[in-house]
């Protein structure tokens, strides 16, 4: 449970943005540095904020909006609204492989900052996770697959033609000393995965790439949200809230509706004692302060174009992914070994355990079914794409490894641009119609990188939205809008 919540005067209003400016700028995006006038006649109340989606994106901006807030002793209430709950869409069902690289192991764009802050999101969650008591909530959490969060095996890649095997070499040069490429042979590479093959002797090994169980990992960072909000409470600023809803949130007019100071008084009871909501009531009778956020953070990926309110304005493309869950039955005796890397190549195989791992992924593109759930003819087509993929470079999938079920999620594709294929952000009120007093911002389009990178650019928009200003967002990341128009 949430430590209980009290809304009391915050003494360093700094980090308060754009609050209720004349009806002019409602509605614009602060774009450059906040005056010291606008600054001093913010409201001190706290920051409301709704966060739309609880995968990848959506949790890593709700734990550096209370990072953050708290550092400054602002008070924030967090409300993340998903319909199936913790990494229930898409990220949930990713393959987990994380490092910085492309296939052909080329750095991506700013790879250095998203590796260092999804480590750091990595083990804030593991800590989370580790610390734990019996009586968390946390306890119905899922516990299959060893309960591990984090894989720490490496990842392997063999070369599987001469032209990549060149431009692969040349690549690996230029590696983070963070997550090294280490060119191995075909000696090298049988010794970490045994009947591997590696048809042209060489092949690129990450030891510091790492494996998550992303179910896992996002139910500790949302823990860790909850500890944090619980550390700020105990503290003499105790007036920041996380609430998670499992509700759709179906056309971002539903977060417009002011509501009435009873409906106030009834939502925040569970938090404040009879004489606090009391005192609450009476002040919002004069103003709604849970009628209406400050700012809306839209993070449900491929749903985004699905409000009315987005529809067709986004440069997204769908594509759904389908991975299949394979295991070793009882009867085989050789297990994979802890301490063997995973493997990337057409196919890639994530190692869950000795006796489990995921192969992926398909390719659907155009697709608009969102749900988890895996027909039986669709699992039966994505094993005859993914088998042959798979087998050419480790066999004994075939030979051994037993299919035990599938899953599904549809990918956010954003468009490619001179650095590659980057996720969408930015504040995009300008996209809506009507004025608002709220500021409504996407962070989309994270296509098949979102572990890569959720960390630094829930940070960047975490940062955006607590100062009303998207200049500390890279342009590279906000040009989607310009190049739309």
């Amino acid at each position: 449970m949430l430590a209980p919540c009290f809304f009391i005067q915050n003494p360093n209003p700094r980090f308060l943005p754009w609050e209720r400016r004349s009806p002019r700028s409602r509605g614009e995006c602060i774009r450059g540095t906040s005056s010291p006038e606008l600054l001093s006649t913010l409201s001190q109340r706290p920051l409301r904020c709704a966060v739309l989606g609880a995968g990848f994106a959506g949790l890593s901006v709700a734990w550096h909006l209370l990072q953050h807030s708290s550092k400054e002793s602002q008070h924030i209430c967090i409300d993340i609204y998903d319909e199936v709950g913790i990494g229930g869409g898409a990220s949930g069902v990713s393959g987990g492989l994380l490092h910085p690289y492309s296939p052909k192991v080329k750095l991506l764009w700013r790879g250095a900052e998203c590796w260092k802050e999804s480590l750091n999101l990595l083990s804030i969650a593991e800590a989370a996770w580790h610390s734990r008591d019996s009586t968390s909530e946390t306890q119905e959490f899922d516990q299959e697959l060893d309960g591990f969060i984090v894989r720490r095996g490496g990842i392997l890649r063999p070369a599987m033609d001469l032209k990549n095997l060149n431009v692969m070499n040349d690549n690996a040069q230029n590696c983070l000393a963070s997550c090294r490429i280490e060119p191995v042979d075909k000696d090298t590479a049988q010794s970490l995965v045994p009947s591997l093959r590696v048809p042209f002797n060489t092949a690129f090994y990450m030891p510091n790439a790492v494996n998550i169980h992303p179910h896992r990992y996002l139910q500790a960072l949302f823990l860790a949200c909850e500890n944090q909000v619980k550390e700020v409470s105990s503290s003499c600023f105790g007036g920041t809230r996380l609430c998670l809803h499992k509700k759709s949130v179906n056309k971002l007019l539903e977060l417009q509706v002011v509501s009435s100071p009873g409906a106030y008084a009834s939502v925040v009871g569970s938090f404040l004692g009879a004489q606090a909501v009391h005192e609450l009531a009476l002040e919002a009778s004069g103003r709604s302060l849970l009628g209406e956020y400050d700012a809306v953070i839209i993070c449900v990926g491929a749903k985004a174009d699905m409000l009315p309110e987005l529809s067709g304005r986004l440069p997204l493309r769908t594509c759904r992914g389908v991975i299949a869950h394979l295991q070793l039955p009882d009867d085989i005796g050789e297990e994979y070994s802890d301490h063997s890397p995973s493997i990337l190549s057409d196919a890639w195989l994530a190692i869950q355990g000795p006796r489990s791992m995921y192969m992926g992924s398909t390719w659907e593109w155009k697709s608009r079914n969102y749900l988890p759930y895996v027909s039986a003819e669709e699992a039966t087509n994505a094993l005859k794409e993914l088998l042959p993929k798979a087998s050419a470079i480790y066999p004994d999938i075939i030979k051994e490894w037993t299919f035990a079920g599938a899953r599904a999620g549809l990918r956010a594709m954003p468009p490619l641009t001179p650095h590659g294929s980057l996720p969408l952000l930015g504040c995009i009120n300008d996209l809506l119609d009507g004025n608002h007093t709220c500021k409504y911002w996407l962070f989309g389009g994270l296509g098949s990188r979102g572990l890569l990178y959720h960390g630094w650019l829930g940070k960047l928009m975490a940062q955006a939205v607590l100062l009303g200003n998207e200049d500390v967002i890279p342009s590279q990341l906000t040009s989607w809008r310009r190049r739309r128009s």
